[in-house]
């Protein structure tokens, strides 16, 4: 699998209910909207790119990549992203990212691809280990010797466009769960040791933090 095989989905189309309901994508960060941040990390990493978006759609295509609001109508969250990326793509793989986190790494693509490859997945998504919170505890996650759980991150998924149908009929049935969709499907965790490379800004505190 080449760089040119893989286009590259910002998903921007969120709510940002946490954010006071403003576009979060657009949002600034160090002088550029969070999008654009997430534009140029991802460049590197992808043949193509493109933008997930439902409001202020001439803002986000003057960042210069296509921009495709949702298929399904109310926001349904980052599946509905995912098929729109899908219904778009030219290329066989489609690597997805949130718009509101800048500093993910610039090794995503790579080691997703290299983890699809070598456990014959269908897909993969990212992983990290943190200090368990509230919704860890919730979800029965056992913490390591270190203290700390697996805590995985499927936004940062790469899927192919084989999957298209698959995800098309789990969206038809009403769910929007990303983690039930992806273990109906040989799906490889990567695990990244840096978890603050992670970090996203669903808060107008949070956005706040990342600008140090």
């Amino acid at each position: 699998m080449a760089r040119q095989d893989l286009t590259g989905l910002i998903l921007a189309g969120g709510r940002g209910s946490r954010m006071g309901g403003v576009d979060k994508g657009l949002q600034p960060h160090r002088g550029q909207p969070l999008a654009w941040h997430a534009l140029q990390r991802l460049r590197p990493q992808v043949g193509a790119l493109m933008i997930n978006a439902n409001r202020n759609l001439d803002r986000y295509a003057a960042l210069g990549e296509p921009v495709w609001p949702d298929v399904l109508p109310d926001q349904p969250g980052p599946l509905a992203g995912f098929l729109a990326g899908l219904a778009h793509c030219t290329t066989p793989w489609l690597l997805t990212v949130p718009c509101d986190t800048p500093f993910f790494p610039l090794d995503l693509a790579a080691r997703l691809i290299a983890a699809v490859q070598a456990e014959g997945a269908e897909l993969a998504i990212a992983a990290t280990r943190e200090l368990p919170d509230e919704g860890a505890r919730a979800a029965g996650r056992r913490p390591e010797a270190d203290g700390r759980v697996l805590q995985p991150q499927p936004v940062f998924c790469l899927l192919p466009l084989t999957l298209r149908d698959s995800l098309t009929d789990f969206v038809a049935s009403g769910r929007r769960s990303i983690d039930r969709w992806t273990a109906q499907h040989r799906c490889a965790t990567v695990v990244f040791d840096d978890a603050a490379a992670f970090a996203n800004a669903n808060t107008p505190e949070e956005l706040a933090r990342l600008q140090g």
